[in-house]
């Protein structure tokens, strides 16, 4: 099973990547798990220094910014293979 972590500490940007992601996801009828990661040393290990973040299966795939719903679809159309 594919993974797509959404990371962030609980602020708005990262609330919305997290809703974002799982609207695309079921908009889409793909398999794809949607985690919320927000313990900081699971962030730091991951690499994320600046929020909001999103990996694949964890490759960090995004920092510090907030992807529009076209950008994020198309990322997770190539993910989904």
């Amino acid at each position: 099973m594919k993974i797509i972590q959404v990371y962030g500490t609980g602020c708005a940007s990262c609330n919305k990547l997290f809703e974002l992601a799982k609207q695309v996801i079921q908009e889409m009828g793909a398999d794809i798990t949607v985690e919320k990661v927000e313990d900081l040393n699971e962030l730091l290990a991951a690499g994320i220094m600046r929020t909001p973040g999103l990996s694949f299966d964890g490759k960090v795939i995004l920092q510090g910014k907030m992807p529009n719903h076209r950008t994020l679809k198309h990322w997770i159309e190539n993910f989904k293979g």
